[in-house]
């Protein structure tokens, strides 16, 4: 944004100078040549000098731009150390850069030109400015006549740059015996196909060597739970590929526990700014395992325990404006059906008090109060008609299960997945979204 300032008031003493040379008639022919080639001079004069002044003039512009511009780009010197600042406040490093890229624009028009230039690069929560203010004196050549002997030229330049928020991210992976689903319509239809009941899960039951999950793994067939790992370890990287300072994002991941009989919210990375160590970490994400096939009526998903435990973890979200004061997003990925005992507060009907539902929305409320953004990756539950549990208990609600996980979602940060599509394209844009989502500043 520029301020034009300037002043040129050539054209009234010129004018001046005209209007008393016409009023005097007095002297011979010789005389009155001789005082009209002043003028003539002066008025030849203003059109270069001012011609030159225009040219000298932009180019300062031109110069005060790119500092201003430059100075705060996002790769910038004066940006790091923005990100780096606890506290508001002049940002020395981005003064200096400033006045490097200004100089550096000057053509050999500003040679013989002296220039005065003065810069302020400052931090306000997030939001850097930078303000180029510059003064010049131009030398004029045939105006001198009329008594012009310079033409000062000033104006200013202003950028500002609204720099990323810190953000904690609180990856919570269900990884409960139904994301042992197949990961495609392929994988579905070929672990169907190699068990004798029909089944679309690769069920993790210990009792014996010959479950369905080390069936799929023979088979080669990918589970949903295997692109969800697979998806995490490249978001971490995605985190790297886009952060301005090594600690701008934090990674926590968490799933619902390594096995049936200890189903609880479980710790696989703790929260660090470490992707490498997240990556490694996340790794080890695999299916639940129970002890045997129906352990437990299979109420092992209990999205009401995960957020109500992850809420204490989590604390209040801040505004993301320094690294004390960040901003908190959960990040769910699941498939959005809930199994638990819950015999008397399931929104659906119950057996024996197994509450089979979609999310209960109750429980995401909490979070926002606490100013914890919530980004969710919906891995669509797929419809299997061949199956008479799914027809019997989730078929009835199956239409409700991403419209719950929409409205838990904070907005703009839903993200429904299909099996034709990549969970871990999804994943890194959802990402994106949140990590570009504008803040307001005031």
């Amino acid at each position: 944004m520029r301020i034009l300032n300037g002043c040129m008031e050539l054209g009234c003493k010129l004018s001046w100078a005209l209007g008393k040379f016409a009023g005097n008639r007095s002297g011979n022919f010789a005389v009155m040549t001789a005082l009209l080639a002043v003028p003539l001079i002066g008025a030849a004069g203003l059109a270069i000098d001012v011609t030159n002044a225009l040219v000298i003039r932009a180019e300062l512009y031109n110069a005060a731009d790119a500092a201003a511009v430059g100075a705060i780009a996002t790769s910038s010197p004066a940006v790091a150390a923005a990100m780096a600042m606890t506290t508001d406040g002049t940002i020395s490093v981005g003064q200096d850069d400033a006045k490097t890229l200004f100089f550096g624009q000057a053509s050999s028009d500003l040679q013989n030109v002296p220039v005065n230039v003065d810069i302020k690069v400052t931090k306000a929560a997030n939001i850097v400015s930078s303000t180029v203010n510059f003064s010049a004196t131009v030398p004029t050549t045939l105006m001198q006549v009329m008594g012009l002997m310079s033409i000062p030229l000033n104006g200013t330049a202003f950028a500002q740059y609204q720099t990323a928020s810190f953000i904690d991210f609180y990856m919570l992976l269900d990884n409960t015996p139904s994301m042992g689903v197949g990961a495609t319509s392929d994988d579905i239809t070929m672990l169907q196909t190699h068990t004798s009941d029909t089944c679309a899960f690769a069920c993790h039951n210990l009792d014996t060597t010959n479950n369905y999950y080390n069936l799929a793994k023979s088979l080669k067939i990918n589970m949903r739970i295997d692109v969800v790992r697979q998806a995490t370890q490249s978001l971490t990287d995605t985190a790297t590929k886009n952060r301005q300072t090594p600690d701008q994002y934090r990674m926590a991941v968490y799933t619902f526990g390594t096995k049936a009989e200890a189903a609880g919210l479980t710790s696989v990375s703790a929260l660090s700014w470490d992707m490498t160590q997240v990556k490694t970490s996340t790794g080890a994400v695999d299916l639940m395992t129970t002890p045997s096939q129906n352990y437990n009526s299979d109420q092992d998903t209990s999205f009401d325990t995960m957020l109500t435990q992850l809420k204490p973890i989590i604390g209040t979200g801040g505004g993301g404006t320094t690294s004390a004061d960040r901003s908190k997003v959960l990040f769910f990925v699941t498939d959005g059906v809930g199994d638990s005992y819950k015999p008397t507060t399931c929104t659906k009907p119950t057996t024996g008090g197994r509450c089979q539902e979609p999310l209960d929305t109750s429980f995401c409320q909490p979070l926002k109060d606490q100013n914890v953004k919530i980004a969710i990756l919906y891995t669509t539950y797929l419809p299997l008609p061949q199956n008479a549990w799914y027809n019997t208990w989730i078929a009835p609600f199956q239409s409700q299960i991403g419209t719950n996980l929409r409205n838990c979602a904070s907005p703009g940060l839903y993200f429904e997945v299909s099996p034709t599509q990549g969970i871990s394209d999804a994943m890194n844009a959802l990402f994106l979204k949140v990590i570009r989502t504008p803040r307001l500043t005031g």
